[in-house]
């Protein structure tokens, strides 16, 4: 695979989609842009997936990130099977507002293994819209890179007084590489006026292997061979179970809905981490009220997360014969209100305000007893505390059939702390003088964001549409970017979420980071939206004080880390300043249809991003290479079988501080094909057709068996390697 092989299909993409599709019939489109968005509907700038693409991706999915892989502009940085870190135009993680049925969900790890849309199974999802890049201020707030709003079903209710409307569903999965098993339920009865639903999944897969070339890295005389030589370590995870009860009320033009949830997790292996996720409690509690008025609508929630989070070191890890226990746990409340106010028929106010308050605890048990891991709790977070207060007003006009406005502002307040911390003992040095000095200094940090959005659309003719935009965002720093303590190479090397094998410290004067985004878009489509489309978007985002990172030259860091440039390093955040631009393709044609053959459609998307720190003038981190995917889609009746060819360029541009390892490039086959019957669907699907091996450009570094630890025993220099040849089958019967 070669930069021409991606050229080319660019050029196909371009070629199939600027065909004259006049003469052909046009055939039903899944929903993905707007034109002329209502005040209920998707404003300008934004994706909106599904039903039906949804189910077409769940067949071979645990983790509910990979709904959005292709969504132009979406990436997916590695971690766990289930807990994928989606990135926007290059920016990941708690740079996004991410929301599960309007709940904004953190995550309470220095790893961040429980991240947000792991705390929602595939199953369940049946709606995500996203906003790449430029985002309304009502889905926006302490977040620079984009809003992916991720829903469940909403209840159903019966639509007659004698009718009792009673649903239910059954489903479930294998995957060879893994040997991946999972069922889902779901049950639901209902009235006119009320409605109570129960649902469940369970998912679990072993250690997954990669493509035939893969062979285990350089490890130490008595590890060779331990594992497989294509098994990729600490990639397993087990005893996933979602439980959800729902209870709706509605009467005319209200409802209120109640949403009680569970998630456990017995095990999850992360490939790219130094450590394993051995326990996840979750409780989430979610209650709305939505009610339509003459003059607009009127949305409130509430809502309680709670968790309960522990690391240690998984099979394929060792620790010197013992384990190296780590907890975490967090409350996560939050409550948010919006109204929207029907001015006329052309003009809407949105206006509303959120409160959330985040509460973390880190500590890690001390283990024998001697030496320098006893005999006292490594507070790693001790009594942190983020807490937003914000308010925004939105302003919706439809000039006229051809033009339409967003503007929006909105001020944030967001303030962090937490308390004294101490190591194992205070007896060794290693402990005692980081925390006397993060002790002696005030934590408590407060800032003031304020951000603004305009967004504007125009559709000069039945064939074309054009969408632009500027937006000011603003971020503040997380609390283990503020408040990781310790220059100790065991305690900083626990301290990371981005999987590059490095180990982190905080520093508590951060200040938030400030995101300028301009972004302009043009779709071609056939007068009907059905036949052709080719949507192309160019932006750029200037990011003042952003969070990055420098090499760790005092406390315990040693003078060599400075210089290392093949080695894991020791770093600490910092803020400097960074661009990122890039462009997204995508498009469609129904090269054919009639009532015997059914319909053929090419589909296809391509991106390309750049990072860059703008002081340094070094590349950012887990920037993806440019890359491509083109499917050729059959439908007729009930079948659909779709041929999908994604290609990656190799990734050369790396990010130096942090001695970044760099990917060759490669193409990938998948083969997939469903049957819709009337009360059921059978999926099936063979991923990466030809076993090919590859290297994941986001997946981080390989830490995922051995002593990891030790950032000499595992070696530095190989990427995670990315899932070899799969056969998927899901079936699921509704009734």
């Amino acid at each position: 695979m070669t930069r021409v092989t991606l050229v080319f299909a660019l050029a196909a993409l371009l070629a199939v989609a600027s065909c004259d599709a006049s003469a052909q019939e046009p055939t039903p489109l899944d929903e993905v842009v707007v034109t002329a968005p209502k005040p209920d509907e998707p404003p300008p700038k934004s994706t909106r997936i599904g039903e039906p693409e949804l189910a077409a991706r769940r067949a071979s999915a645990s983790d509910s990130a990979r709904l959005l892989q292709d969504v132009p502009g979406v990436t997916l940085n590695g971690a766990g099977g289930i807990s994928s870190l989606p990135a926007i135009h290059g920016l990941a993680d708690d740079r996004l507002r991410i929301q599960v049925d309007g709940m904004d969900v953190t995550s309470a790890c220095p790893n961040h293994m429980n991240s947000p849309l792991s705390y929602i199974s595939p199953t369940q999802v049946q709606r995500v819209t996203v906003f790449a890049g430029l985002t309304p201020v009502s889905a926006g707030g302490n977040s620079i890179g984009g809003t992916i709003q991720v829903e469940s079903a909403a209840p159903e209710f019966a639509s007659s007084a004698d009718e009792l409307l009673v649903r239910g569903h059954l489903g479930g999965f294998l995957r060879s590489n893994g040997n991946g098993i999972g069922y889902d339920v779901a049950t639901s009865i209902a009235g006119t006026g009320s409605s109570v639903s129960y649902s469940e999944s369970t998912a679990r897969s072993d250690d997954y292997f990669a493509g035939d070339e893969f062979k285990a890295p350089g490890l130490a005389a008595p590890l060779r061979g331990w594992l497989d030589g294509d098994e990729v370590g600490s990639s397993a995870y087990d005893g996933t179970t979602n439980r959800n009860v729902g209870l709706a009320l509605r009467h005319e033009g209200h409802l209120l809905r109640l949403d009680l949830g569970r998630q456990n997790v017995g095990f999850e292996g992360f490939p790219n981490q130094r450590m394993d996720m051995t326990s996840n409690e979750n409780r989430l509690a979610n209650l709305r009220y939505a009610g339509q008025f003459d003059w607009g609508t009127l949305d409130l929630r509430v809502f309680d997360q709670d968790t309960r989070h522990a690391m240690d070191m998984g099979d394929d890890r060792f620790f010197y014969g013992f384990g190296m226990p780590m907890d975490s746990e967090s409350t996560n409340r939050g409550a948010h209100s919006k109204a929207s106010l029907e001015l006329s028929d052309r003009h809407t106010l949105g206006v509303g305000g959120e409160y959330l308050t985040y509460r973390l605890d880190d500590w890690w048990s001390p283990v024998g007893s001697s030496g320098s891991m006893c005999c006292e709790k490594f507070w790693n977070v001790r009594d942190g505390e983020q807490s937003r207060l914000g308010v925004y007003a939105e302003w919706q006009a439809d000039w006229s059939p051809q033009w339409l406005s967003l503007v929006g502002a909105r001020v944030d307040r967001v303030a962090s702390d937490a308390g004294d911390v101490q190591g194992y003992n205070d007896v060794m040095a290693m402990w005692s003088a980081d925390a006397a000095a993060f002790n002696a200094r005030d934590h408590r940090r407060a800032d003031t964001h304020v951000d603004v959005a305009v967004l504007l659309r125009y559709v000069p003719s039945q064939t074309l549409t054009f969408e632009g935009g500027y937006a000011r965002k603003t971020r503040s720093p997380n609390l283990y970017e503020r408040y990781a303590w310790s220059t100790s190479a065991m305690a900083a090397l626990m301290n990371n979420f981005v999987g590059d094998g490095n180990g982190y410290i905080g520093r508590v004067d951060l200040e938030p980071e400030t995101a300028h985004s301009v972004s302009a878009s043009g779709e071609l489509h056939d007068a009907e939206q059905a036949a052709w489309s080719l949507r192309a978007t160019l932006y750029a985002t200037k990011v003042n004080d952003y969070i990055d990172a420098i090499r760790c030259d005092f406390g315990q860091c040693s003078a060599a880390n400075a210089t290392a440039t093949d080695a894991f390093v020791l770093l600490q955040y910092a803020n400097q300043s960074a661009l990122l631009y890039g462009a997204d393709l995508s498009g469609h044609w129904l090269v054919t249809r009639s009532d015997r053959l059914g319909s053929f459609t090419l589909r296809g998307t391509l991106g390309w991003v750049r990072g860059e720190n703008r002081d340094t003038d070094d590349d950012l981190y887990n920037i993806m290479p440019l890359h491509g995917k083109l499917a050729l889609v059959h439908e007729l009746g009930g079948f659909r079988t779709a041929v999908e060819f994604g290609a990656v360029e190799s990734k050369t541009r790396t990010s130096s501080v942090r001695n970044e390892m760099q990917t060759g490039h490669y193409s990938l086959l998948d083969l997939r094909s469903s049957y819709a019957f009337e009360h059921a669907r059978v999926d099936v699907s063979i991923e990466n057709v030809f076993d090919r091996f590859y290297s994941l450009p986001l997946g981080g570094a390989y830490l995922g068996q051995g002593l990891s630890m030790s950032s000499f025993t595992i070696p530095w220099g190989t990427p995670v390697p990315g899932a070899g040849r799969s056969i998927n089958v899901a079936l699921s019967v509704d009734f």
